[in-house]
């Protein structure tokens, strides 16, 4: 399997995790969804809880920051220096959501909203890389920001990370895949809801793990009490799903070993 044991390079999605109102209950979803070993919880972290695979870290699980709000995947972005990026963050018309700290003796990090409003995190790594596991079954394997405003993402994503961006599309569709400085390959993507007239009222970033045997994988997470929002379909990129687990987070499947 895929493990990385050291930091990501700077742009490069390389820690995903969800707030939600019920961690523990989370975390018995994606264990029976993923297979994942899910530990952690107690009063030193937090109640955040790390997800693993193989003993090796996947992703987090932690509790809502307040009430209220909305349950979701967040997608965080390694970075050299949290404090520079943050500031490269508000130069580009984002806000900060949640300012620079230091998770222990992990990393440093913050939250804050691009120039649309979508929420998203980056990762100063120290004691934790992030992801060890990735592009396997039961782990990330792509993030993309939904939202309908196309350029304004461009503009700003390119004015933080320095991303270089391709972009193609058929009717109804408009995606550009990014490129972090000095690396060869695309690591995420920009979807243009506004292309098939349905922007979201809330522009949102969506984590895709990775899933051997898709339809299979819908049949059981509906018994675990998820919501199929788009039903398991065949693009270029393997056949692909979305679905909101049921504390309401959303988020994607794909198995690339299908791709056309």
């Amino acid at each position: 399997m895929p493990v990385r044991n050291e930091a990501w390079p700077p742009g490069t999605p390389c820690w995903v995790d969800c707030q939600v109102d019920d961690p523990a209950k989370a975390g018995e979803f994606y264990s029976e969804l993923f297979g994942w070993d899910v530990q952690g919880g107690g009063e030193e972290s937090g109640g955040y809880l790390m997800a693993l695979r193989d003993g090796e870290a996947v992703a987090g699980i932690g509790p809502k920051p307040e009430t209220g709000v909305p349950s979701v995947w967040t997608t965080y972005f390694a970075v050299a220096a949290a404090d520079a990026c943050a500031e490269q963050v508000t130069a580009a018309g984002g806000r900060m959501l949640v300012p620079p700290f230091d998770v222990m003796e992990f990393g440093r990090m913050f939250v804050a909203a691009d120039a649309s409003g979508a929420p998203f995190a980056v990762w100063e790594a120290r004691a934790h890389n992030g992801a060890a596991v990735h592009n396997e079954h039961g782990g990330y394997v792509w993030n993309d920001l939904h939202t309908g405003e196309f350029e304004a993402a461009k503009k700003f994503y390119g004015e933080v990370f320095g991303f270089t961006f391709t972009e193609f599309g058929t009717d109804g569709m408009r995606y550009a895949s990014f490129t972090p400085p000095g690396q060869r390959d695309s690591v995420g993507g920009i979807n243009d809801d506004s292309a098939n007239g349905h922007a979201p009222d809330r522009p949102y970033w969506l984590t895709w793990f990775q899933f051997d045997g898709i339809d299979g994988g819908l049949t059981r997470a509906a018994e675990l009490g998820a919501t199929v929002l788009m039903e398991a379909q065949d693009s270029p990129f393997g056949r692909m799903a979305i679905l909101a687990a049921p504390q309401g987070e959303l988020f994607g499947l794909l198995d690339p070993d299908t791709a056309d």
